[in-house]
């Protein structure tokens, strides 16, 4: 795993003022990635990195660079970053510390620099890599054990889920970026006390606050990845909403899994926070003694001192309503990534086990995340008991379900007491109704 160095220092500072405000998603320690162009420009779509409030155009930047890391900047200038991405770790930590004392405070490239910058405000995203294949995985166990307790009250769950990372192919071309709005699904519904479905809009659509971590480096196909270099496989790491059909999922699940009811839209934020920017908010990662340890392909001395990641994971929600009044998203739980039973160097082991070969810009979905607590819970299926016990908003609108008009906000972020702050940005998805 990364070790901290002068990137992470939280003395520094940057020469973009704003980089420097308290509670900065975007703080120079950051320096995430996404695809961008000025909005309604045209222009062709190339890779960025946010510091404070601006993007730094890395295609016009790639000059100023030098040996490796002017090499990284130069595979960021096309529509996609799966050729950054394809580069591996040295070239990622290159390209993260040229940037870094270019831009701190003094740095002599401030001059040639700020020509480079475009305001966020003024700026458009696209999905950042060109996803190939899409997994989506079960790894946070309270929400395994809530949703189990819904269908299964007496054995909620299932007798592998503490022994293997569950996970299920998703539909990688439905998954949009940030700003995504999506019409009602609509699909096959067995409702109560019928025997026969019938054809209709879903009524039960939720949310799933979720992490997409990125691969970067591939695999041969037949070479498994050993979880000591998992992570050297793994790019980054972005919010994911990853919305579903409840009543279509009911009903379709059984024997093979979520079809129709996962494949109509992912949201994925638009910035990429490396594993390296994480390097500082690592946590031991721990199995209860009295649960099974992990098989030893699943199993090593640095993923039990530092496989965790503290992540705050927050969902809000804005109404139609509360969007008409002029009313700003109301938080709907707040979580942690640290609480994950499965760590993300154990999803990449144990995907590649069998010799699969994951490829550049991959997304791994770590599946919902909830805590311990009932107001961690990351799905309105469980915050509402399967629906049964709606929620009350602040200006007395009840939520079971999403409703048409209805925006999720997903927000993350990482910090440390009297130190710093990284943050993730924002995944925004709204439903509009259904297509007639």
């Amino acid at each position: 795993m990364i070790a901290l160095n002068e990137t992470h220092d939280p003395a520094l500072r940057s020469w973009v003022s704003s980089a420097n405000r308290p509670n900065c998603d975007f703080p120079i320690q950051n320096l995430p990635f996404a695809i961008f162009r000025r909005a309604g420009s045209g222009e062709a779509w190339r890779g960025g990195v946010a510091i404070g409030d601006e993007i730094l155009d890395l295609s016009a930047a790639v000059d100023t660079l030098a040996g490796m890391a002017r090499a990284a900047a130069a595979a960021c200038s096309g529509a996609t970053l799966n050729a950054f991405m394809a580069m591996g770790p040295q070239a990622w930590s290159e390209l993260r510390r040229a940037l870094s004392q270019a831009l701190r405070a003094g740095a002599p490239l401030e001059g040639k620099l700020r020509g480079c910058l475009v305001p966020q405000t003024q700026a458009e995203f696209a999905v950042p890599a060109q996803i190939g294949d899409y997994t989506d995985f079960y790894t946070s166990i309270y929400h395994a054990t809530s949703v189990g307790k819904l269908f299964r009250a007496d054995n909620p769950l299932l007798p592998n889920y503490k022994w293997v990372p569950i996970g299920y192919h998703g539909r990688s071309s439905s998954i949009g970026i940030s700003g995504q709005r999506f019409c009602r699904p609509r699909g096959q519904i067995l409702r109560a006390g019928s025997t026969e479905p019938v054809l209709a809009p879903s009524e039960r659509i939720d949310y799933e606050l979720e992490l997409g971590v990125y691969i970067g480096q591939a695999n041969e196909q037949g070479e498994p990845v050993p979880i000591e270099r998992a992570e050297s496989h793994v790019f980054g790491v972005c919010l994911f909403n990853d919305l579903s059909a409840r009543d279509f999922q009911a009903w379709e699940y059984q024997p093979l899994g979520p079809f129709t009811s996962k494949n109509f839209a992912s949201t994925v934020s638009p910035w990429i926070v490396t594993m390296e920017a994480l390097a500082p908010y690592r946590r031991p990662w721990a199995r209860p003694a009295d649960d099974p340890q992990p098989l030893p392909y699943l199993d090593s001395t640095s993923l039990r001192e530092r496989g965790a990641i503290d992540i705050a994971l927050e969902v809000l929600l804005q109404t139609q309503r509360m969007r008409d009044n002029g009313q700003a998203p109301v938080r709907l739980s707040l979580g942690n990534f640290r609480h994950s039973y499965w760590a993300i160097a154990q999803m990449v082991a144990h995907h590649t086990i069998n010799g699969c070969n994951l490829q550049p810009g991959d997304l791994l979905g770590t599946g919902t995340q909830s805590g311990p607590n009932p107001e961690e819970a990351g799905s309105l299926l469980e915050l509402t008991a399967g629906g049964k016990k709606p929620l009350r908003l602040p200006n007395g609108e009840p939520r079971a379900f999403l409703e048409d008009g209805d925006t999720i906000v997903m927000r993350g972020w990482c910090e440390q007491p009297g130190g710093l702050r990284i943050g993730f940005g924002e995944a925004v998805s709204q439903m509009l109704p259904a297509r007639d």
